[in-house]
């Protein structure tokens, strides 16, 4: 087993590899992960057995820990069709005596969700297990299983007829602008922080990815943006990234109607609509009245975790 560490020059290797991966997904495409360069460090991994790329990692190191990766929300190992169980342990065993050589105190692993798997691709999680990994955050996703979808709850049907009865129409749109000051002042208003990315990131991210990143907007008869919502697209799930609506959009059914559109009209042969999540403080804080929203869609828990490895 060899580690290399990833470089410029292997980029082309990195994207082809994650193209053709079990579990990996457009935010690991370099042009993703590098969008937030500035703000961390790159030490990200390639794996190789035999001189064939096994497995990747995106990660980088601050305060003598690795991290997988600070700038995604999950992002272990991306691992090959071939790669298999005893890959893996190697790999994980090979890569603990190495940070440990290096003065490496701890690994922070982000597991990718089973439903990002284009197959199944939880090799890792049981080389975690051997060793002895800690499950230090567990964070609830609202997922629904577009084959199988549970009937909605009273309150979304009474937000779909307020958004009838209010003539609200909701299209594809290019007007990331005006979304974002809608999901800002939503966000700065209710929990006094500003959206992950800026609008200049996920306008860059946008024209990087524009079949992978999709926005779905809300307007008024008078053609007002009054709400809205962001798809983050891979290959079995429709993401919400941002959902937002102003303060009229969400006593019209705003959010309700462009979610239900979503799910029934854009991505019905989708595997699964993913809601995101609803905790906080590392998943010891559940906001119950946001997943009571998601739930009253039908949607049920996905959990995203993170594990600690001490070496």
């Amino acid at each position: 087993m060899k580690i290399k560490p990833y470089t410029p020059e292997h980029k082309s290797e990195w994207d082809e590899f994650v193209r053709n991966s079990k579990n990996g997904t457009f935010l690991f495409y370099r042009d993703f992960i590098e969008y937030h360069g500035d703000r961390f460090g790159d030490y990200s991994l390639l794996f190789y057995c035999d001189d064939i790329l096994t497995a990747i990692m995106p990660g980088y190191i601050a305060d003598k820990i690795y991290y997988s990766h600070g700038g995604l929300t999950y992002g272990g190992l991306i691992m090959a069709n071939h790669t298999t169980a005893a890959n893996v342990l190697e790999l994980m065993e090979h890569l603990t005596v190495t940070f440990r050589h290096q003065g490496i105190k701890k690994i922070v692993y982000k597991a990718v969700p089973h439903i990002y798997h284009r197959l199944p691709a939880e090799e890792d999680l049981y080389a975690l297990f051997r060793h002895k990994a800690v499950l230090t955050e567990r964070n609830i996703s609202s997922t629904i299983l577009l084959s199988e979808k549970v009937k909605y709850s009273d309150s979304r049907k009474n937000g779909l007829k307020k958004a009838k009865k209010n003539k609200l129409n909701v299209s594809e749109s290019e007007d990331l602008n005006s979304f974002w000051k809608i999901l800002s002042d939503n966000l700065k208003e209710r929990y006094n922080r500003l959206p992950v990315h800026s609008l200049e990131e996920i306008s860059y991210l946008k024209e990087k990815f524009p079949n992978e990143i999709r926005f779905f907007s809300v307007t008024d008869n008078a053609e007002n943006m009054i709400g809205g919502c962001l798809i983050f697209e891979t290959e079995k799930v429709a993401h919400a990234q941002y959902t937002a609506a102003t303060e009229e959009g969400k006593n019209k059914g705003a959010v309700d109607f462009v979610i239900d559109h979503i799910i029934n009209t854009v991505y019905p042969y989708k595997t699964y609509f993913d809601y995101g999540t609803s905790t906080e403080n590392g998943g010891l804080y559940l906001n119950e009245s946001l997943i009571y929203q998601k739930e009253g869609f039908g949607a049920r828990a996905t959990v995203y975790d993170i594990y600690t490895i001490d070496l």
